[in-house]
């Protein structure tokens, strides 16, 4: 048994301070298994002014609710910018010094896990692991640099686009386990041409998920007064999340307007959440005269599984990308499942849990005739809207995290098996 597991993620420090998230969950498991798990992250809050005060130290340690955590010294940054690219090669500069002064302290870890978003940290797991005699499991939630060359900031024929490839192919080949999020993990080596050179038998899943005792306990103890949430004499389409340029928002307001074009007055759109969008497309509803919308502004993620187990149907939305085909894995599909409604997802992906599971309507193309086109069918028939309903909360148990940190663990053992095999036939 592996007892002593390093799991590295840049960006954990916002899960010790929520005491949430897809690595303090799998830690939370873990304990009670008998593991025991280390967090290491950076000392800065991503997307506040926070910093944990290292004291001029390489780090800092602490625990939350029994979970230690590691806090690594990183400079503050805003935005996206070059303070952002200084602070991602500082976590991974002051890894190496870290991890051995813990070391020397607690003792050394049986196996490392890991995590991007960015690549850098994967780099230094597996460095890390090489220099203890360790295997490094890497986990891939963000696909750099592919997600970056889908969303259209960088060109896949650009020099900067062409090195990050070979780095992820790097990783890939060094890695002795992978972990992908999405279900398509080995159809994206595949589709990349690197089968040859990497064994897609590595190559694991393990998507997000969420812990339903809590999702649950959240709906009685915070409840959501919203008098129109509350309307029963509406079915209420509810989208929650970010209002950005990429949420692409702009695309529920057109189907909302076809809808309204046609007469069904009894729809309507509740739009929960915050963003550098939120202002134009309030300004639009006015002057386009879109009145089956609002806007309810920013509310606290305590209050959203109240938000969503309230509503007619819930919408998946966000802007389509060509990775859509390796399948899906946002945080609040999870939660939607949950909720036990009917699901609108804008948009089609590959081996879609939506429509696997019968959890909900998939647009087969994303644009507004499609997605109204979907939000009406879901609307037109009660008894196959709560069928649809009922079969998400059912499917939301397959992706709790007990279920979820057993996979891991799974992983975790087994990580050298196929190195113990090897050796094995050496000798006979």
């Amino acid at each position: 048994m592996k007892k002593n597991i390093w799991i590295i993620n840049h960006y954990a420090t916002n899960m010790f301070k929520d005491q949430a998230g897809r690595h303090y969950w799998f830690a939370e498991n873990l304990i009670k298994q008998g593991y025991k798990p280390t967090i290491f992250c950076a000392s800065t809050v991503h997307n506040t002014n926070e910093n944990f005060n290292t004291n001029n130290s390489l780090f800092i340690s602490d625990k939350t609710r029994g979970i230690p955590f590691t806090f690594v010294n990183t400079p503050s940054y805003k935005g996206n910018g070059k303070q952002r690219i200084k602070n991602m090669f500082t976590f991974y500069r002051n890894l190496f010094p870290v991890a051995k002064e813990y070391a020397n302290k607690y003792g050394k870890p049986d196996v490392i896990l890991a995590s991007s978003v960015h690549p850098l940290t994967l780099v230094a797991g597996i460095k890390i692991a090489n220099k203890f005699g360790i295997k490094c499991i890497c986990e891939v939630r963000d696909l750099w640099p592919e997600s970056i060359v889908a969303y259209g900031s960088l060109k896949r024929n650009s020099v900067i686009a062409k090195i990050l490839y070979q780095g992820e192919k790097w990783i890939y080949k060094k890695a002795d386990s992978i972990i992908m999020t999405w279900e398509g993990g080995r159809e994206y080596i595949s589709n990349q041409g690197w089968d040859n050179q990497i064994n897609l038998n590595k190559v694991k899943h393990i998507s997000n998920g969420i812990v339903i005792d809590t999702f649950d306990a959240n709906v009685e103890k915070y409840k959501m007064e919203d008098p129109d949430l509350n309307d029963n004499s509406y079915k209420n389409v509810v989208y929650a999340g970010s209002i950005r340029k990429v949420n692409n928002l702009g695309l529920l307001l057109d189907a909302a307007k076809i809808i309204q074009n046609k007469g069904k007055d009894d729809i309507r759109f509740l739009i929960y959440g915050s963003g550098d969008e939120s202002e134009a497309l309030i300004k639009r509803c006015d002057e386009e005269n879109i009145n089956n919308v609002i806007f309810k502004g920013r509310v606290e993620k305590k209050y959203i599984p109240s938000i969503l187990k309230k509503s007619y149907i819930n919408i998946l939305h966000n802007s389509s990308t060509s990775l859509d085909k390796y399948g899906q894995s946002q945080n609040k599909f999870f939660e939607y499942l949950a909720a036990g409604k009917c699901i609108v997802q804008t948009y089609t992906t590959g081996y879609s849990i939506c429509e696997r599971l019968k959890c909900g309507i998939s647009a087969p193309i994303q644009n507004a005739e499609e997605i109204a086109k979907a939000i009406l069918q879901a609307c037109s028939d009660e008894v196959e809207n709560n069928l649809m309903g009922r079969n998400a909360r059912e499917a939301s148990y397959k992706f709790d995290f007990n279920r979820l940190t057993t996979k891991l663990i799974q992983i975790i053992e087994t990580v050298d098996e196929r190195e113990e095999h090897k050796k094995n036939e050496l000798i006979r």
